[in-house]
């Protein structure tokens, strides 16, 4: 057995407590997707408390190369959290520039020994927030599936917000920092623009490949209510390949196309919301969760 997974079984045996060079540290599990396998790796990992939020932070050790984790992150930014007996989705967003320092000078006056790994490398360690993207542990769970969808419907809604503000943030920095300059939320924008389609993605295919059939067999009457939705899943899945395109050289985007695009899809994305709720949330509020055993 390996040592992380060793801690890693200790950690969930005890409700988040360990022994050995840990205890009595403030130690998260943190599950990310592999940027090249798409399977899920887990490790365990120290963080320090900024508001609501947690910071990691990438040190390898001091090594001179990113931990693997820390590259799956950029490439898959909704990763899982376990901190003491709670487990939640986050999105990973590592600070740039300023705020980085800001946040990396926080972890080493809470762990000084970041400072000695940042001392033995060239590279900049990046520090990485952790922004929970459910509802708290206290927060009353959904009675119904109407419920649920209108959960996951209010997250997408404000995370394209959410999205939107960042653009509009981003291109104004860029914009007053003059051509070449590095900008201090390409990051943070790439980050909640891939976490957001891929909560899109996981929440139409879900649908598509479960909830949709079960509930036209169920009620015959709406196939062409779910023929609409499939069709607009197909839309609103070309759109996201769109501003993914556009993501790639988002430092050299043209604004005005960027915002017009982002524009569209939160157009076709609300335009959809709104038609799936008003078709569904009277059907989806007769089942129960969790649902009753037959």
């Amino acid at each position: 057995m390996s040592f992380n997974h060793a801690v890693i079984e200790e950690f969930r045996a005890n409700g988040g407590r360990v022994g050995g060079p840990f205890e009595g540290g403030d130690l998260l599990l943190l599950t990310t997707t592999g940027a090249r396998s798409g399977e899920e790796h887990t490790v365990p990992l120290g963080y320090v408390r900024d508001g609501a939020r947690l910071l990691i932070v990438a040190s390898a050790g001091g090594s001179d190369r990113h931990p693997a984790w820390y590259h799956n992150l950029l490439a898959h930014p909704m990763v899982r959290v376990e901190i003491g007996d709670e487990m939640y989705g986050a999105i990973a967003v590592p600070a740039e520039g300023a705020r980085r320092d800001a946040l990396f000078a926080k972890a080493v006056d809470a762990a000084p020994g970041y400072a000695d790994y940042q001392k033995q490398t060239a590279r900049t360690i990046p520090v990485v927030t952790l922004q929970r993207s459910e509802p708290e542990a206290d927060a009353p769970p959904p009675a119904d599936l109407a419920g649920k969808l209108l959960e996951v419907h209010t997250w997408l809604r404000s995370q394209l917000q959410h999205v939107r503000a960042e653009a509009d943030a981003y291109f104004t920095e860029r914009e007053r920092g003059g051509p070449g300059t590095p900008p201090g939320l390409g990051l943070q924008l790439r980050q909640h623009c891939l976490a957001f389609c891929e909560s899109l993605t996981f929440h139409h295919t879900s649908e598509d490949s479960h909830l949709f059939p079960a509930l036209e067999a169920a009620h015959p009457h709406l196939h062409d209510t779910f023929t609409r939705l499939h069709k607009e899943h197909q839309t609103l899945a070309r759109l996201q390949k769109e501003l993914l395109d556009l993501l790639e050289g988002v430092s050299t985007a043209d604004p005005e196309r960027f915002r017009t695009d982002l524009k569209r899809i939160s157009e076709e994305l609300r335009a959809h919301l709104s038609y799936e709720e008003e078709h569904l949330l009277p059907i989806l509020a007769e089942i129960p969760l969790p649902p009753a055993l037959t």
